[in-house]
């Protein structure tokens, strides 16, 4: 007999990790599955976590109790908070971390719940059962091992039918040193499942002793002490500093002399790469006029000599990246420890999946990270969550908390995703985020966690500091209701012209030269809210006129959005749709008419046409 769960997640990623972490705090018996138990948690290319846009996914992830934040601050060895001259909607909280550090801190958070269990083995093929055989009933391991579960969460990475290009010399494998997953890449594809190849890529590592660090300009570690997690324990590893170099004439030079043997250019790779983080070779090419790319030299932990060049992933031959590494200032001497590499893998089409990250198709089955063509850590914990979320609802016969554009950026995400599909592959930027001055990096609590602690993802410490923070904040909110004159603000030695204006405390907090030490002035009984809640409120006070006129147009979308459209609709029967609509609006199976406004191509006469059909059929 098999082994029995409720949910098996296969794969130890970063996405793998969330949808077994998420499930397990919901109370789901959970099995993890993965090729090897000490991978579980590895940092397979750059050692940093966030960024732009991408910061705002760790934060959301962390606002529902997710791990990354928490393994991030304790890895952590360079704190940078990017566009921090910006408006705080855009700026993008990002760290260097320890990759050892890291993967040990997800090894403690998961044994933290008695509800996951660890299984290593190679996942060979879904059980299926059910009319048709399209319900997932369980697993089977390459070594003959049977698991069964109500559901299956896929967070293969790159592992599906992967390959590994060193130059012109290719190997099977989803990661240098592993092998690829063959035989459930098989199946999926047997199962008439939409998918396609896509590619990623990875730098050499350099060996920091031959680097002259002297030779270039340093990039010091935040003096401001901020974290990705409240519950982290802030900065507990020393801080290093990164440097900065460019690439040069001589660099491109050397790269196109090396272009006939490279497998991109020479027609090898069939997958398409990252518009947004190309190879070097890709980006001398594109970017022909260009006098030189930025490298960014990050440390790649503290007991090791690893620097991971950020900037000149390739795939070029291995003469050709020494020599292209040696023309950059500041490595004339570098050592090359292992060489940069390409991967290419299978992945499935997302418009297949359903906001809940369920494939429509399968029932049972949920597919998060680069198996839905994302990029990105992330990315896939972001869809690790939801899928581990939405499995263990759907193994619990409950509904799962849903993600909306408007109220995050893990919304944004997987509305792109299984509306517009994915070819290439996917990354968050800030400005996919219509709504981003509501969808901020540190507003991520008040936004999420309430929903969170409603569906059950939650733990005791994470609700007991929420229930803290928000009481806080409504002391700070009801003391800043308060009418108060210009003369009155100014007497506290604010910057503002004394022109007989009124206005409360909270709008005052609106003004540059009204901060903190003018709200604590006037309400010294407020010292002891944390400055982050502070800052917070200051943020969303000065945003509050624009979020006024967003909140309008955020109804008229969530009033398109209460239109539902039936799951089967026949678009190719409705009058006056283009032909590439009936394709694009079939792939995608929106499931309002808000959604189907959100499909490339769709005019507002087709939508008009739609919603008549969709009135007709409900009418008959």
């Amino acid at each position: 007999m098999p082994d029995s769960f409720d949910i098996i997640v296969v794969g130890g990623g970063h996405a793998g990790t969330e949808a077994a972490a998420a499930a397990a705090r919901m109370g789901a018996r959970v099995a993890l599955v993965s090729m090897r138990r000490d991978m579980i948690g590895a940092m397979s290319c750059n050692p940093a976590i966030g960024g732009l846009g991408k910061g705002h996914l760790v934060r959301e992830v962390d606002a529902c109790d997710g791990l990354i934040a928490r393994a991030a601050d304790h890895a952590a060895i360079h704190y940078r908070m990017l566009n921090a001259s910006k408006g705080a909607a855009v700026q993008g909280p990002r760290v260097q971390a320890d990759r050892v550090r890291y993967r040990a801190a997800i090894h403690e958070l998961l044994a933290d719940l008695p509800s996951l269990e660890i299984v290593e083995g190679e996942a060979a093929s879904l059980r299926l059962g059910g009319p048709e055989g399209r319900r997932v009933e369980g697993l089977v391991l390459a070594d003959g091992r049977m698991l069964a579960a109500r559901a299956v969460v896929l967070a293969t990475g790159t592992f599906l039918n992967a390959r590994l290009h060193f130059g012109m010399r290719h190997v099977a494998g989803g990661r240098v040193g592993e092998g690829a997953s063959v035989p459930l890449a098989e199946q999926l594809r047997a199962l008439d499942l939409p998918m396609a190849r896509l590619k990623t890529g990875t730098p050499p590592r350099l060996d920091g002793r031959t680097i002259d660090w002297a030779a270039l300009d340093r990039q010091e570690s935040d003096a401001d002490p901020w974290a990705m997690s409240p519950l982290g324990k802030g900065r507990v590893a020393p801080q290093l500093f990164c440097a900065i170099s460019r690439t040069n004439a001589e660099t491109h030079a050397i790269i196109r002399g090396g272009l006939d043997r490279s497998p991109l250019f020479a027609g090898v790779i069939e997958g398409q790469g990252p518009r947004y983080c190309p190879s070097i070779e890709d980006k001398v090419v594109r970017f022909g006029d260009r006098d030189g790319h930025q490298i960014f030299l990050e440390p790649e932990g503290l007991d090791t000599h690893l620097v991971y060049p950020n900037g000149i992933s390739t795939s070029l031959p291995e003469d050709v990246q020494t020599a292209l590494v040696r023309s950059i200032a500041g490595l004339d001497r570098a050592e090359i420890v292992q060489m940069g590499y390409a991967v290419e893998y299978d992945h499935i089409d997302p418009r297949a999946l359903d906001s809940g990250l369920a494939v429509r198709a399968m029932e049972g089955l949920f597919l998060a990270g680069q198996i839905n063509g994302t990029t990105g850590y992330e990315e896939a914990a972001a869809q690790g969550l939801v899928a581990g979320m939405s499995a263990a609802a759907f193994a619990g016969g409950t509904q799962p908390m849903r993600f909306d554009r408007t109220e995050s950026y893990i919304g944004v995400m997987i509305d792109d995703l299984t509306l517009h599909g994915a070819s290439e592959p996917y990354r968050m930027l800030t400005a996919r985020a219509e709504y981003r001055l509501r969808l901020r990096a540190d507003n991520a609590p008040t936004r999420l966690t309430g929903a969170a602690i409603a569906a059950g993802m939650v733990g005791p410490e994470r609700r007991a500091w929420f229930e803290s923070r928000m009481a806080a904040r409504e002391r700070l909110e009801e003391a800043t209701t308060e009418q108060l004159s210009a003369d009155r603000i100014a007497d506290t030695g604010a910057q503002v012209t004394r022109d007989g204006s009124v206005r409360s405390l909270g709008e005052w907090l609106r003004f540059p030269g009204v901060g903190p030490d003018t709200l604590l002035a006037l309400r010294p009984a407020l010292a002891d809210i944390d400055g982050e809640i502070i800052a917070e409120f200051r943020t969303d006070a000065h945003y509050a006129p624009y979020l006024a006129r967003q909140e309008d147009e955020i109804q008229r979308l969530k009033s398109d959005d209460g239109i539902a459209l039936p799951a089967d609709m026949d678009f190719a029967g409705i009058p006056g749709l283009s032909n590439e609509m009936v394709e694009r609006l079939g792939k995608a199976r929106p499931s309002s008419i808000g959604a189907a406004a959100r499909v490339r191509g769709v005019t507002p006469a087709a939508l008009a046409a739609i919603l008549v059909h969709a009135r007709r059929r409900a009418a008959a």
